[in-house]
């Protein structure tokens, strides 16, 4: 592994650590909830739900597949909205510790010191960050897993699975997006505010752009679709829209090379 790439690793493993049992322990806490709400039919099942205004059905996913089974539980509470926001933080850190932060900490100097050329110190900061976020990824997918089981919500391994990997993918679009602002700007307030409002907006369009037709057109270009209307806790994998999600993190990171190689450091 390269020296920068495990150097940043080092790094990160407080942060990573920290945002593993965090969204472990977050997983733990609503999941150990669902036997009540099974067993509760009449105050968590679909009429109910009914009663929940318009737009707070759409921006929870219209909650098609129900509260009280297994698949529309999950979907719900961890890949609906909390599980991939709790990803897209850690990611948005992660990202921005790759160039912004330590820029205007004055340490990125001593790094572009080294015998490395930019495009490779931000390929490499890419890989760390990759690494890191599958890291994550993994061991609370294991966590998820166990939890599935313990709890009979029903759902099959592959289909978590289908799940987590797109929770990984939109994190990594987002932390590269982090990434290749603070390439581009060096600022690190500049590259969090970015990812902020590219967030809120591609979930409100996903979410709400299904009844609004104003909004429909641009669901297109949201993250947020690629991530969301393949279904994968029903479907199983949705190669087409991962392929996408893919491709975007790998455009922002040709972006990412040529705008530091370009820009005067701490300016």
């Amino acid at each position: 592994m390269p020296t920068l790439v495990s150097k940043s690793l080092r790094d990160y493993r407080r942060a990573l650590l920290g945002w593993t049992v965090g969204i472990s322990a977050f997983f733990t806490l609503y999941l150990a909830y669902y036997p009540t709400i099974r067993s509760n039919p009449d105050l968590y099942g679909d009429v109910a739900l009914t009663k929940f205004p318009g737009a707070m059905r759409d921006l929870m996913g219209g909650l098609e597949n129900g509260f009280t089974s297994g698949s529309g539980f999950l979907q719900t509470l961890v890949y609906q909205l909390f599980g991939p926001l709790l990803f897209i933080m850690c990611a948005a850190v992660v990202g921005n510790r790759a160039i912004a932060q330590p820029e205007e900490s004055g340490t990125l100097e001593l790094v572009l010191t080294l015998p490395i050329d930019r495009r490779r110190l931000v390929l490499e900061r890419f890989a760390a960050l990759a690494l890191a976020l599958l890291g994550v990824a993994a061991v609370t997918f294991l966590v998820l897993l166990g939890l599935v089981t313990a709890v009979d919500l029903g759902v099959p391994a592959d289909r978590i699975l289908a799940g987590h990997l797109g929770i990984f993918l939109l994190a990594l679009f987002f932390g590269t997006l982090s990434l290749t602002v603070g390439a581009a700007t060096g600022r690190r307030g500049v590259a969090l505010a970015v990812v902020g409002v590219v967030a809120v907006a591609g979930y409100v369009v996903e979410t709400m752009g299904k009844d609004v037709d104003g909004l429909s057109w641009l669901r297109w270009i949201s993250p947020f679709h690629y991530y969301l209307d393949g279904r994968p806790l029903q479907l199983g994998f949705p190669a087409w829209d991962y392929l996408v999600l893919a491709g975007a993190t790998a455009a922002l990171l040709l972006i990412a090379m040529p705008a530091f190689d370009r820009r005067d450091v701490g300016v």
